[in-house]
């Protein structure tokens, strides 16, 4: 399958928000505690999308995944416990969510790609993220893609597992 990977418009955001909604899901089915507490919701997904942050990868005109990628914004990562690869400038992502009707086909990793490739275009070469302790799966796909865990950060007042890559 060729699969896009484009900005995220509003006309998208009804399909973004299934994808979500099912994603906390599985966290909760998973024992997860991450994404428990309102969070992400559609504003959260308004806002990436009204500031060029929110990005989809389609399968024609379905969406099959979604996630926001900021360039040097994530102020949380100024205060890692532990220690980055680099110190220059990164690209970070966030919200990274598969449709259900296409887990298990690694649309996780090709996600990754397509992440890491918007990197290189903006001449960064190096990418952040983090997760909660408890999201295995998230972990797996970290380890898979070749992210080197590098400390703990924190975000609305809890510990996440800090990683990057460099490219």
């Amino acid at each position: 399958m060729e699969y896009v990977f484009r900005k995220a418009t509003l006309n998208d955001l009804p399909q973004i928000w299934v994808i979500l909604q099912k994603a906390i899901l599985r966290r909760k089915e998973d024992g997860s505690n991450q994404w428990q507490d309102g969070y992400p919701n559609p504003t959260v997904i308004e806002n990436d999308i009204a500031k060029g942050a929110g990005f989809v990868m389609a399968d024609g005109d379905t969406i099959t995944g979604y996630c926001a990628i900021l360039i040097n914004d994530e102020p949380a990562y100024a205060e890692i416990k532990g220690k980055w690869l680099t110190d220059g400038d990164f690209v970070v992502f966030h919200r990274v969510a598969i449709s259900e009707d296409y887990l298990g086909k690694g649309l996780s990793g090709k996600m990754l790609n397509f992440i890491e490739d918007f990197a290189q275009r903006n001449n960064i070469h190096s990418v952040k993220a983090d997760t909660n302790f408890d999201n295995g799966a998230m972990k797996h796909v970290f380890e898979k893609a070749g992210y080197i865990y590098c400390g703990e950060v924190f975000f609305r007042g809890s510990s996440r597992l800090a990683f990057e890559k460099e490219l």
